[in-house]
């Protein structure tokens, strides 16, 4: 079957109307038979097109003024921000919470709202609050946190593997999620299969963060462009609008709203109980409280030790898990500070291979060998497109091609490279490497980065998959569309050889930010997230996670964060129903009934 070719030809703004079908803009497209107009939901009309004549003086103008539109600086609304945030650790230190959650990150966040809807929740967030920030909350300053990095105050920090590659965390309210590119993707079914999730609990999961913090996007003319070379390139079917995890072309969601403000996973702390949370902003938590849990073997936590970020390690404070009392339970210490923060912490209060706690003179409270163990990132490779960088508007992903059964994802972005300089690149990750690295710490300070190695391609399967990945992507890079929209002259694909696409890969190689494990399910947790060999801790993050969730982990984290507190309330419910149901006070009550 011939090839069906799509192209576009006017970009133009119409259809504001709420409610309309027109909602998202529509497009003019020409043919053979004469020039109709065709509305488009998400920007590129789900069917078939005939081949068209480009009009590129036309176009040209729309396109200007379609970006002229995107140029305008998004406003940030004040918002209604309920629950209490504080830097002062001096407030917090020696009080009593029934949850502690560390780290306000992706998961951090929905996990401290659900946990408040009934109990009292300390969220611990080593940065600061990303209100106010224009690096975090405006759309047209997407990537500038990324290459503004310092040692304690950015929002980002930067570290470098033990492979060479430079990468990032998060270190801010909302965590990734408020500095990423705010690409939301479920993930794929398999996925939530092999993690045994409840299917129902999973989608109401991910319904309660969409109907909070997700928007369906009116595409950027490059995103339109970007959509309509991955088609060309043979990424099919398209598959308009959707937030699943599908095979071939499609439109996602973002966190990105129709004025270009940010909504991170700091929003859905307004998903919660205001009265029930407390969030202690720019504190890092040093390590967990111990005591042994009666005659048992096993210790139990009882609270953390943390310092100011920008701080003196030595000036030490503490907070608590509240004590039960009659019908209660005990809570937990919840680690949610990402694949790098979460392992670490352990390693730091004493959880993981003895040997190497050893050398940092650290207690021993459990030996689990596989902490730090398993860590993964997602190959990349990025095609740059512009020959040289120029003073174009930031434009984050908003289209995704998922080709070769899920194993390669394709994206298209404009990233700044500087202040005031961007570059036009087609990038892709290899979704399901194989190769494994690990995580250990290089001190005993919870404020610089552990020592991490991803061993990058160092399986032949994964340097196979960037082989077939690279090809494809100079596939996209070659498209119609692309060359349309850079004003040059369609290039030739410009590898060839198998060799030379091997060589190219090993030395391109970078990461897609996904990195995850450390903490992995099975190994160092149990499946309700329990740390192995004592009580009262969990990990929910993606250090949990052996693969990356879909396109993105972000969407899977957001809900997981609010599926396992959800878990946790039921878990709890059950434990006080037992105790209530065998206390004393029953058991009389039963006796005269």
């Amino acid at each position: 079957m011939q090839e069906k070719r799509v192209q576009k030809f006017v970009i133009e703004e119409c259809g504001k109307m709420k409610g309309t079908s027109s909602d998202f803009g529509c497009v003019w497209y020409g043919g053979t038979t004469g020039r109709k107009s065709m509305l488009l939901e998400n920007g590129i009309p789900n069917m078939d097109l005939p081949q068209i004549k480009h009009g590129h003086k036309l176009l040209t103008a729309i396109i200007l003024l379609f970006t002229n539109l995107y140029l305008t600086p998004a406003s940030e609304p004040q918002g209604n921000r309920q629950w209490y945030m504080t830097s002062d650790v001096e407030e917090i230190s020696g009080k009593s919470y029934d949850y502690i959650v560390v780290g306000g990150g992706t998961a951090g966040c929905p996990l401290a709202a659900t946990l408040s809807e009934r109990f009292n929740v300390l969220l611990v967030e080593r940065g600061g609050s990303p209100y106010g920030n224009p690096l975090v909350m405006d759309n047209n300053f997407y990537g500038f946190s990324y290459i503004q990095t310092d040692e304690y105050n950015s929002v980002a920090q930067s570290f470098t593997s033990g492979d060479g590659i430079d990468n990032l965390r998060g270190r801010v309210l909302g965590g990734s999620s408020a500095i990423n590119l705010g690409f939301y993707s479920r993930a794929s079914k398999d996925f939530i299969r092999k993690a045994s999730w409840d299917a129902e609990l999973v989608r109401d999961s991910y319904n309660w963060v969409e109907s909070r913090v997700v928007f369906q996007p009116r595409l950027t003319p490059w995103q339109a462009v970007t959509n309509l070379s991955l088609i060309e390139a043979g990424i099919l079917p398209y598959n308009g609008f959707s937030l699943e995890h599908i095979k071939g072309t499609k439109v996602s969601g973002s966190v990105f709203d129709e004025s270009g403000r940010r909504h991170s996973s700091a929003d859905l702390l307004e998903g919660g109980n205001p009265k029930h949370i407390t969030v202690l902003l720019n504190a890092t938590v040093k390590s967990i409280i111990f005591k042994k849990n009666g005659n048992r073997k096993e210790s139990r936590a009882h609270g953390i030790r943390f310092i100011q970020s920008n701080g003196s390690l030595s000036q030490t404070f503490e907070a608590y898990l509240k004590q039960p009392r009659n019908l209660g339970s005990w809570g937990d210490v919840i680690l949610a500070a990402g694949s790098l923060g979460s392992p670490q912490v352990l390693l730091l209060s004493g959880i993981g291979p003895q040997q190497h706690l050893k050398n940092f003179n650290i207690p021993l409270v459990a030996d689990l060998k596989e902490v730090g163990q398993g860590m993964q990132d997602n190959p990349s490779i990025g095609i740059q497109l512009d020959a040289k960088s120029e003073n174009r508007r930031p434009d984050p992903c908003q289209v995704v091609g998922i080709a070769d059964d899920s194993k390669i994802i394709v994206q298209g972005l404009i990233t700044p490279i500087s202040l005031n300089a961007t570059k036009i690149v087609i990038a892709g990750k290899i979704a399901f490497p194989a190769s494994r690295g690990k995580l250990e710490l290089k001190n005993t300070d919870p404020r610089q980065n552990p020592a991490v190695n991803f061993n990058y391609l160092s399986s032949e399967k994964d340097l196979d998959e960037c082989i077939k990945m690279s090809q494809l992507l100079d596939k996209v890079a070659s498209s119609e569309e692309i060359a349309f929209f850079l004003g040059i002259e369609r290039k030739n694909k410009s590898i060839s050889t198998e060799d030379e696409v091997r060589k190219f890969c090993k030395k391109n190689v970078r990461t897609y930010y996904h990195y995850h494990g450390g903490c992995a399910v099975g190994s160092v947790v149990d499946n309700d997230y329990r740390v192995y060999g004592v009580k009262g801790v969990r990990v929910v993050d993606g250090s949990t996670f052996s693969e990356s969730p879909g396109t993105n982990p972000m969407a899977t984290l957001l809900m997981l964060g609010r599926y396992q507190g959800i878990k946790i309330l039921r878990e709890r419910e059950v434990c006080l129903g037992a105790r209530y149901l065998n206390s004393p006070l029953m058991k009389v009550k039963n006796k005269f009934q």
